[in-house]
């Protein structure tokens, strides 16, 4: 069971052909066989999951259930959800159960999505291979020597090794788009304003997006459908018209317009992954997609400018951990500054 894609669970618990709550149980079954070998998990509440499940399965019994009643997903463990854990992989927030719900989580619980727990990431969502958290490292699932790219790792192994049909992680500079590709699946970095940032701990406000991360780009899309909306409770919230993200997804390449930067092309590029891109290209092509040479000079500039945008604002954002109102806090210090210091 747990092998299926979002889109083909949807359709078995629309046609009940399977519960919302033996469908949990498998995918909780498979997380109890595999997880302890990848990681991927770092909190889960097997009452709290099957509650859900429960509760799904009596929404689609009364006919009044959405594509994704009793789909089960799980989060980074940077989203907030009462009674979870919340703890960005982080010995700071190890202790911490948010006692309020990030926006898009509820978004999706309003759905009727079961929540499957948290995943493991880079601590604060700082790293790109998932190696930086407290609760330990999560391994690729197709082999277990390799990372399985960061920050949002956890999702993107948990979604490859089968043990969640669809993950919410979060990109700031590429935290859901590289470990999708590092465990070959896909994800989304949605356009900044889209997804609600409320309840998601900050690392970089301006550049922090929740997207979605599954198996296929109809689940990505589907997924999106509910988790985009505007909330007045964050400020950079897009106020636009409703979209639907699967319009165009049967819509043929022909005539599609694709640029080429020259300077991703580069020597930077390793061999596996220029075959890739390469590939990638001659389909594109073969579905009649028009490739365009471009230049973006200022390519170079990039990262440096990220990391002086992001170092700045993450200085702002985590100043808030320091031991004092709430999180973990030094047994031993002899003043104020050694108890930061601790």
């Amino acid at each position: 069971m747990t092998a299926y894609t979002l889109k083909q669970a949807s359709e078995l618990l629309q046609a009940k052909k399977v519960s919302a709550v033996e469908l949990a149980q498998e995918y909780l079954a498979a997380i109890d066989a595999k997880n302890p070998a990848i990681n991927g998990y770092v909190t889960l509440d097997k009452e709290k999951t099957l509650a859900e499940a429960k509760a799904a399965d009596a929404r689609i019994a009364a006919g009044n259930a959405t594509a994704l009643t009793g789909v089960p997903v799980a989060y980074k463990d940077i989203f907030c959800q009462t009674g979870w854990r919340s703890a960005c992989s982080s010995k700071m927030l190890d202790n911490f159960v948010s006692p309020y719900t990030a926006t898009v989580v509820q978004n999706l619980l309003d759905a009727g999505m079961v929540t499957l727990g948290r995943t493991n990431m880079d601590e604060f969502a700082m790293g790109s291979t998932n190696e930086t958290s407290f609760y330990g490292a999560t391994k690729n699932p197709w082999n277990l020597e390799n990372v399985p790219g960061g920050s949002s790792g956890g999702s993107a192994a948990v979604v490859a090794a089968r043990l969640a049909p669809a993950a919410l992680g979060s990109d700031t500079g590429g935290s859901i788009r590289q470990p999708a590709s590092h465990c070959g699946i896909t994800g989304i970095k949605p356009t900044y304003g889209i997804v609600s940032r409320f309840g998601m701990v900050a690392y970089a406000s301006s550049f922090d997006q929740a997207g979605p991360m599954a198996q296929t780009a109809e689940d990505c899309a589907i997924l999106l459908n509910s988790m985009a909306s505007f909330d007045t409770r964050d400020s950079t919230s897009l106020e636009r018209e409703k979209e639907d993200y699967t319009r165009d997804l049967k819509q043929p390449l022909k005539g599609l317009k694709v640029g080429l930067p020259k300077e991703y092309f580069g020597s930077g590029n390793s061999a596996d992954v220029q075959t890739a891109l390469q590939n990638t290209i001659d389909l594109l092509k073969a579905q009649g997609a028009e490739m365009v040479d471009v230049s973006l000079p200022q390519t170079e500039l990039s990262i440096p400018a990220y990391y002086v945008l992001a170092s700045a604002e993450a200085s702002t954002n985590l100043s808030r951990y320091d031991g004092v109102r709430y999180g973990h806090r030094a047994a031993q210090f002899g003043d104020l500054e050694e108890m930061y210091s601790n």
